[in-house]
């Protein structure tokens, strides 16, 4: 599934969607160079999954948690992190996963190490505030943008 938004505040609302969509044990994947967009989008998730917008860039922390009532969002970033052993220090392995949801940006760098049912989300910058999302789901969210 291909979204094109025009502006920041677009694909928030493009995230806010599938957001709303999102449950327990979901894993979202970022795929898109520096400054494409992959805080703004997990702002947007944020908000969808109703833990408000305080979303940061976890490059220097690695990691942050958005914490809701029912379930709590880990936003990862692996751009520095190459090797099995390298994400095991980030303590990814010990995250409980099952009961919330976690979005990787820098998917690429550990691709080999996420579950086979991960969501893939490419965030391509086609303009100075234009993007081009593709979401790879299995179909999972294609109602959601019918």
């Amino acid at each position: 599934m291909k979204i094109i938004t025009h502006s920041p505040q677009e694909t928030i609302e493009a995230a806010k969607k599938l957001g709303g969509l999102l449950r327990a044990g979901d894993m979202i994947a970022y795929k898109g160079g520096l400054g494409a967009g992959k805080t703004t989008f997990t702002r947007g998730l944020a908000i969808g999954m109703g833990l408000g917008d305080n979303v940061t860039s976890p490059t220097f922390a690695l990691v942050n948690e958005y914490r809701g009532e029912n379930m709590t969002l880990y936003h990862f970033d692996m751009y520095r992190i190459e090797t099995e052993e390298g994400l095991e220090t980030t303590g990814f392995y010990d995250y409980p996963f099952d009961e919330n949801v976690a979005a990787v940006e820098w998917s690429e760098n550990i691709a080999e190490f996420l579950p086979k049912d991960t969501i893939y989300i490419t965030i391509n910058s086609i303009g100075e505030n234009d993007r081009e999302i593709i979401i790879e789901d299995g179909g999972r969210f294609a109602a959601a943008w019918d």
